[in-house]
């Protein structure tokens, strides 16, 4: 597959070397994906709106929110890449006009008349698989299906999606914890009337995963949501006699998520897990010391006991 694909970029290397130019240029703007791949998570969350309506689920949003997706994405891809606007279609991207279709439907993306010949950047995103696609494709009318809608736009024929030249594929999108997680614990989240109570139900049911700030805000569904995570009567106050930490984006927190051997909390990410002081038993564990004493991530055998602080912004550990 990665050979066919090679054979096929030198083969556009030659044929349209526009194409090549806009795809080295978004590649160098985001070698790793990560930063397309959090503006399609805060662009799906900003239209589930959690804070205000509680939702977590695409299927829970209204058609005319459905159909403001393309936008939305178009808008935020832009904000974040500094594109340019184009002069026939949506972006400049060094240089080039390129149109931006996205689709919640993997090959539905909806073509219109007026992008014949130009370069479209197609865009799919699934909260349901937590994936991700982007890719680049010159548009021509023989790859794309007879049938039209009353906007004359088409799709591109299932034969002809090999001429796309991906970006990124079956990419990795930040996981929707609320909508992923066990409906019996997600119940318990949202049993209590209280922002602070559902926060603390939800990083004692939820460890070990990454918890994005918009998850947050949906059960907080307060506007001081981060207070509500950190000490002085926060969810890191009210687990810890329970042995739960709370790491945030901190380098400092993140560290200590790695020499625990769990997942490192990103940007505007927490992730929370139960400690036990470590013995005998855990030796081979990963370990790491805090509070002048050595822990280990607990298991079911280990009782609870009061965790450590957490090291402070900008220390080391």
């Amino acid at each position: 597959m990665k050979a066919a694909a090679r054979i096929y970029r030198q083969d556009l290397a030659q044929d349209d070397r526009e194409l090549i130019e806009v795809y080295d240029h978004i590649r160098a703007l985001d070698p790793s994906g990560q930063r397309f791949a959090f503006v399609l998570r805060d662009t799906i969350d900003q239209l589930l709106n959690g804070e205000v309506t509680g939702r977590y689920d695409w299927k829970t949003l209204f058609k005319t929110e459905k159909t403001h997706a393309g936008t939305l994405v178009e808008i935020n891809l832009q904000w974040e890449f500094k594109f340019d606007d184009g002069i026939n279609m949506d972006y400049q991207i060094a240089g080039v006009d390129v149109d931006c279709k996205y689709s919640q439907q993997f090959g539905a993306w909806m073509i219109p008349p007026e992008a014949l010949g130009h370069l479209c950047l197609l865009v799919w995103a699934d909260d349901y698989k937590t994936q991700w696609s982007a890719g680049l494709l010159r548009i021509r009318r023989e790859w794309l299906n007879g049938g039209n809608n009353r906007d004359l736009k088409l799709t591109i024929k299932a034969e002809h999606r090999d001429k796309i030249l991906w970006l990124w594929r079956n990419a990795e999108l930040p996981e929707n914890v609320l909508l992923h997680m066990n409906p019996l614990d997600r119940e318990a989240v949202f049993a209590s009337k209280s922002g602070q109570q559902r926060l603390n139900e939800l990083f004692r049911r939820v460890q070990r995963r990454r918890i994005g700030r918009n998850v947050v805000r949906t059960v907080a569904q307060q506007k001081d949501y981060m207070k509500r995570v950190r000490g002085n009567g926060g969810s890191r106050s009210a687990l810890r006699p329970e042995g739960i930490i709370i790491m945030g984006d901190y380098e400092s927190h993140r560290a200590v998520a790695q020499r625990l051997g769990i997942l490192q909390p990103r940007e505007g990410e927490f992730v929370s897990v139960r400690v036990a002081r470590a013995g005998t038993r855990h030796r081979s564990a990963p370990q790491i010391t805090l509070d002048g004493e050595t822990w280990v991530v607990a298991d079911d055998s280990d009782p609870a006991e009061i965790a450590p602080h957490l090291p402070s912004h900008g220390s080391t550990v």
